[in-house]
């Protein structure tokens, strides 16, 4: 069946009409049916779904007011758009209460049809396309999904699940990597408030002047590069949620303005001498203890007190090392999924670490937390060969801390049977310079050092036997982080 902008049924009893409009519209690129009456219109709804219904008003068997009560009481979503050659006002007004989405007198104007046609389909997918995301997220970032069966995490997790239906602000406190802003979207997603907005802000990230101009938007001419008025994020917001990560760096005086916020829900944009009102539920998230910054006069202490209604300390993933074998289950489909490799019929990976491997992970004071975890597997799904991942893949800067001499394979070398001595000793050069580059961390300056040749000489060489620089040295840093 061909594909069309839309599936469209036309209730009407007139037979000149219904083959107007079934013309017309399947012209246009509509898929189009059509019934003769309410009963048979009845009968096509409850057949299948349509993207918009033209409904007469006046029919002999069934008014169209009838009809679109009985549509009204099991679909509140399809749009109708009612025809009728009695354009009153009260025609209008019964046909709106009864869930119409639109009023249209006949005769019409193609034209114009045809433009209210694509508009309100275009919005009925765009409000369904917006539903389905937001059940997406909910299920993707509902507590039951995320990793962690440790005793110290199921405490977290049953308090943040406690916490997610109030409208509490919340403090969540943990080291980079710790899943801080991932604990926020669920808290969000499993709050009344899921289906407004989650608006995340990297308060560090921001000059001081940007991160005000960014949360509390601007009127046109505030400042020099203000060259039109621009909404903050907490009118964005209103009614959502906003997640203020790194919330230690916010200077004193956009401190005060946060405050107000909490105490007042109003703030005036940056030019402005208006406040706006708005209902936006706070998370912040920091690294370092707020009340030490109290302390040494770096952070407000009743802004400390506002935030700190509810505090979720979330662990190191040296404290939950329980969680470990399951995370890198999750990450290796994940990433196996991303790279279309090593998965099972079921779409789950079939990677897996070799004992001494995993006994490394397990070991591991994992600085980076969670965070560094990802990237280790990611990087062993990139360059895996076989299914069972072993040690020689894990990241030089893992081996290095867990005191393990870093050893790198290079693979068997089968020779074709057409490859003279040139192509042979070409191969075996190249494998010899990968495996000191992994060595080196990918530094050709170092790499050429550790061989006691010029670095010319090596980058010729890397040229000639076509050595991908770039990538390789892209991950191994990624693999540091």
């Amino acid at each position: 069946m061909a594909e069309t902008k839309g599936k469209i049924l036309v209730i009407d009893d007139d037979p000149e009409i219904r083959e107007s409009l079934e013309t017309f519209l399947s012209f246009e690129g509509y898929g189009v049916d059509v019934a003769d009456s309410g009963a048979s219109g009845r009968a096509a709804l409850d057949a299948r779904s349509y993207d918009l219904v033209l409904l007469d008003l006046m029919m002999p068997d069934r008014s169209g007011l009838q009809v679109l009560e009985d549509l009204r009481r099991r679909d509140r979503e399809t749009p109708v758009a009612v025809l009728t050659a009695y354009g009153s006002i009260e025609n209008a007004v019964a046909a709106i209460k009864h869930g119409a989405n639109d009023f249209i007198t006949k005769p019409w104007n193609n034209e114009k049809l045809l433009l209210e046609i694509d508009k309100t389909i275009s919005r009925r997918r765009l409000e369904s396309e917006n539903v389905h995301l937001k059940r997406a997220l909910k299920q993707r970032y509902n507590f039951a999904n995320i990793i962690g069966k440790s005793e110290i995490m199921t405490k977290v997790l049953e308090l943040v699940g406690q916490v997610a239906q109030s409208r509490s602000t919340v403090l969540l406190h943990g080291e980079s990597g710790t899943g801080k802003e991932l604990m926020a979207k669920a808290i969000h997603a499993n709050s009344p408030r899921a289906e407004k907005a989650f608006v995340a802000v990297n308060s560090g990230s921001l000059p001081a002047d940007l991160l005000e101009s960014t949360l509390f938007g601007h009127l046109k001419g505030a400042f020099t590069s203000a060259i039109q008025t621009k909404k903050g994020y907490f009118e964005i917001a209103d009614h959502g949620t906003i997640f203020l990560d790194e919330i230690s760096t916010v200077n004193l005086e956009t401190q005060a303005k946060l405050l107000r916020v909490i105490q007042e829900k109003e703030f005036v944009p940056l030019g402005g001498v208006e406040t706006v009102k708005v209902d936006v539920r706070i998370v912040a998230a920091t690294n370092v203890d707020l009340r030490k910054l109290v302390e040494e006069g770096r952070f407000r202490e009743d802004l400390y007190y506002r935030l700190n209604v509810i505090q979720v300390d979330l662990p190191p993933l040296r404290d939950r090392r329980d969680d470990i074998p399951a995370l890198v289950v999750h990450f290796f489909t994940k990433y196996c999924r991303e790279n279309e490799k090593f998965l099972d019929p079921e779409g789950r990976s079939r990677l897996r670490f070799v004992p001494e491997a995993m006994r490394l992970l397990l070991d591991h004071q994992w600085p980076g937390n969670v965070r560094e975890l990802e990237n280790v597997v990611e990087r062993a799904v990139v360059l895996a060969t076989d299914l069972d991942v072993p040690v020689d893949l894990l990241p030089d800067s893992l081996l290095a801390v867990s005191g393990v001499p870093i050893r790198r394979r290079v693979p068997p070398f089968e020779r074709p049977a057409e490859a003279s001595l040139f192509d042979i000793m070409d191969e075996i050069e190249r494998r010899i310079i990968v495996e000191q580059l992994e060595r080196c961390n990918w530094s050709q300056t170092e790499t050429a050092e550790s061989f006691r040749i010029p670095l010319s000489t090596l980058n010729q060489k890397i040229k000639r036997l076509s050595i991908e620089i770039k990538r390789k040295r892209d991950l191994a840093v990624g693999s540091r982080q």
